[in-house]
């Protein structure tokens, strides 16, 4: 009888087909799904923090507190960049197929800022304190990418 403690001699490495897959969808929920109801609509919204501030995209529970959040606010779909990166060679499913930037985007009406897409042509259009404008797309499903990206905003817009 063989040593199961002793290794064994192998000819052929043992193969198993595995297929890495998540077949579920999350739901999400009545906060999330009113921020979703809004980009369909070509809107945005945050939530009312439990200190005041409001926070975009919303959560249903407050980051500092645990404390569940409900009251939405309307915000602006313009608003401030306070730090950004420049992709110079997109990737095959980032948001544009042009050279672009990431960048978090403080709406009017929000205290925490949004990561979006901003189209600024060049890096040398893009800065931090720049005004930016969301570029809707013309048939909206309620993602967010339905906010194609945000483009530098018109002088005194």
């Amino acid at each position: 009888m063989p040593d199961p403690t002793q290794p064994t001699e192998t000819t052929e490495a043992l193969v198993a087909p595995h297929s890495l897959r998540y077949t579920y969808k999350r739901s999400v929920g009545p906060i999330m799904g009113k921020f979703f109801t809004a980009l369909r609509e070509g809107r945005l919204v945050g939530v009312r923090r439990s200190d005041g501030s409001v926070m975009c995209p919303p959560k249903e529970y407050d980051p500092e507190t645990a404390a569940a959040l409900s009251e939405m606010v309307d915000l602006g779909d313009s608003g401030v960049v306070t730090t950004w990166a420049w992709v110079k060679t997109p990737r095959a499913k980032q948001p544009l197929d042009h050279a672009f930037a990431y960048a978090l985007i403080q709406l009017d009406g929000a205290d925490t800022p949004l990561l979006h897409a901003v189209d600024a042509g060049s890096e040398s259009h893009m800065s931090t304190g720049m005004r930016v404008k969301a570029r809707w797309k013309d048939e909206r499903v309620g993602h967010i990418t339905d906010i194609a990206c945000f483009e530098p905003a018109e002088e005194g817009a």
